[in-house]
């Protein structure tokens, strides 16, 4: 079935977005169920986004998307996005229904760093650069993750981490600092951190998926950079996927249809 969804979302390096048409495919697959929290709420929900924060640090924001039909004794994978330079979580996690609107639960979270409006009038936000301010980052992430697992049902082994332009190099940071922990890293144009990044912990790292997807005409981070990533991580025993498409620093509309395939694929691979 075709699912349609005219939304309009907006990011630092892709202010403009078309609609996106995804397949929408329910993950009901009768994979084995692993152990998760016990306390997620029992009920029924609507599609939608639902603001919330962190009480306990500092208030800082976690913005959710629940996918329609929300089954709570269904355990749905969650992915984690971070925004891109300029960009906040409002802006990012209007992609989630473009991702699917069916298959996953999605959260979105805030840089700490303030750099005031877009153009377009939205409040912007940069993610810490080499590193500084790791530990207060790593807390947000996980205290995000608990959170959610603690209000939605939620996979402990199929959590993915999504990164646009800035944000990736967070997503990267936290999946090679602690690979046992999520299912996999997702870059879209984003890079590996250049100062400070995180060692390769070998054989830990091999237990983890990586995609990356880039736009061939992407200026401000070009192709050779990501090309290089795959590599690196190909050479370490990564199983790493590599996708070009024909659009600059933007996201490209078949991106996310690629990202779902491949989430999907990697859950029927365990079966």
């Amino acid at each position: 079935m075709l699912i349609v969804q005219n939304v309009g979302p907006t990011d630092s390096c892709a202010r403009k977005v078309p609609t996106i048409v995804t397949t929408g495919i329910y993950l009901k697959t009768g994979c084995r169920m692993l152990q998760s929290h016990t306390f997620w709420q029992a009920r029924e929900l609507d599609e939608g986004f639902y603001p919330s924060v962190l009480e306990n640090l500092r208030g800082l924001p976690v913005h959710t998307f629940l996918p329609t039909g929300y089954e709570p004794n269904y355990p749905y994978p969650l992915v984690v996005f971070f925004h891109g330079h300029g960009g906040n979580e409002e802006q990012i996690l209007r992609w989630a229904p473009n991702l699917s609107r069916r298959n996953y639960i999605c959260i979105s979270l805030r840089g700490p760093e303030p750099l005031g409006p877009g153009v377009d009038g939205e409040p912007g936000f940069s993610w810490a650069a080499d590193g500084v301010g790791d530990s207060l980052l790593e807390d947000y992430v996980f205290r995000a993750i608990e959170q959610t697992r603690r209000s939605y049902h939620v996979h402990s082994e199929r959590i993915y981490l999504a990164g646009f332009c800035e944000g990736a190099e967070l997503a990267y940071r936290m999946g090679l600092t602690y690979p046992e922990k999520f299912g996999g890293i997702i870059s879209l144009n984003g890079v590996l951190p250049r100062r400070n990044g995180p060692l390769f912990r070998l054989p830990e790292i091999r237990q983890l998926r990586v995609w990356i997807g880039h736009g061939i005409a992407n200026s401000m981070v070009p192709l050779s950079l990501a090309r290089r990533d795959f590599r690196s991580l190909y050479i370490a025993g990564v199983d790493a996927r590599f996708r070009t498409y024909p659009t600059t620093h933007r996201l490209h509309s078949d991106m996310l249809r690629d990202v779902n395939r491949w989430i999907i694929d990697s859950i029927e691979s365990e079966t």
